[in-house]
């Protein structure tokens, strides 16, 4: 395991060395042209798989491909969603466990080390159902059955049917340690309501009402808490999540939820920070310090798409705006970044150099035939 982690950070870091001298590849055409191009450069046609970039995050990462899979379907690539789908599985039930990546050499592993991370099974269900991957569930079922029950003796107290508070799992921000996330309670609402509607997966999940959970233990009536421990930091994923994954509906919720984060400024220069600047209260991992605030202030474009999808549900101009303002970035950088630093530059470290020519930019496209065609 720790020669996978050994060749990630090298992987990342030669590519470092490289953006210094060559710089970030540069697409010819208009954001559009950039962003299906790009799209097609993530499709590793040898093993027919959609990588999260053709960068260094060059390999399968269950959430990511989960974020794009409603987009990629949009755009006309079902056949491809689907081949993905049959890829991760197969070599998920090679190795016997769905974990969060497969490398680039067919080798399994979760970051941080050890630690499980809910979202993964979590969107492999959620785009087997978005994909209508009937006869994948099939084909899969008994594995599947398997690592739901997994999921279910692993993360859930079974008291309250909340994410258990004695361990840290890994998940979108995963270099933080965080005590039942409202993320990781999303995730597995939503999980719970994906197997609802797939039926023929177990569900032990069904005996628990998620949506009355997240908001009896995390709405306090302005803004969702990031997780159990109930500081009044606010967090972008914490409050854009429970909404994008449908779990939470209600739009008088939604704007008050869209209202905080404005007022934080997690929006600016452009969506989305995950907070808007460094706190103390947050517990990070130890190697955190060779990214610096990768996972603090910086502008996640992940997010960012996810933000503009929600606020589209009630001020399709506002939306429209903020993805203008990707617009500029994809002009601007001629590529689809992965992450800025808080004043809207592209983020680096002395080890990292945000990565390049992201599958989200699916999700941008989407997006803009929803607003603006």
């Amino acid at each position: 395991m720790m020669l996978v982690y050994f060749s990630e950070v090298m992987r990342m870091f030669l590519r470092k060395l490289k953006i210094v001298t060559k710089g970030i590849k540069r697409y010819e055409g208009d954001d559009e042209s950039i962003c299906s191009q790009i799209i097609t450069d993530c499709y590793n046609k040898e093993n027919k798989y959609f990588m999260v970039s053709n960068g260094h995050f060059c390999e399968f990462y269950a959430r990511d491909f989960g974020w794009c899979v409603e987009a990629l379907i949009k755009l006309g690539y079902r056949k491809q969603v689907l081949d993905t789908l049959n890829y991760a599985l197969g070599v998920y039930k090679k190795h016997g466990i769905i974990k969060q990546t497969i490398s680039p050499k067919g080798n399994l592993f979760t970051f941080p080390f050890g630690r499980y991370s809910p979202d993964a099974l979590a969107f492999i269900v959620r785009s087997l159902k978005v994909a209508k991957g009937k006869e994948l569930i099939k084909k899969y079922k008994t594995f599947l059955n398997q690592e739901i029950k997994r999921y279910y003796a692993v993360v859930i107290d079974k008291n309250t049917g909340l994410v258990r508070r004695d361990r840290y799992f890994s998940s979108m921000k995963d270099f933080a340690e965080r005590e039942s996330s409202c993320y990781d309670n999303v995730m597995t609402g939503m999980l719970a309501n994906d197997l609802k509607e797939i039926k023929i997966l177990n569900n032990p999940f069904r005996k628990y009402d998620y949506k009355k959970l997240i908001m009896d233990n995390f709405w306090n009536g302005k803004y969702f808490f990031d997780d159990l421990i109930e500081t009044e930091i606010i967090s972008g994923d914490a409050n854009v999540l429970p909404f994008w994954s449908g779990l939470i509906t209600d739009r008088k919720i939604l704007r008050k939820a869209l209202e905080v984060i404005r007022k934080q400024g997690l929006d600016k220069p452009f969506p989305l920070k995950y907070n808007s600047k460094r706190f103390k209260e947050h517990k990070m991992i130890y190697p955190e310090f060779i990214v610096g605030n990768y996972e603090r202030d910086a502008i996640w474009v992940h997010a960012g798409m996810m933000f503009i999808r929600i606020v589209s549900m009630i001020d399709k101009k506002l939306a429209r705006q903020y993805l203008a303002q990707y617009k500029k970035q994809i002009d601007k950088h001629k590529n689809f970044l992965e992450v800025y630093d808080k004043d809207g530059k592209p983020f680096k470290t002395l080890f990292y150099y945000t990565d390049e020519s992201m599958l989200w930019c699916a999700n941008y496209l989407y997006l803009k035939k929803k607003l603006i065609k």
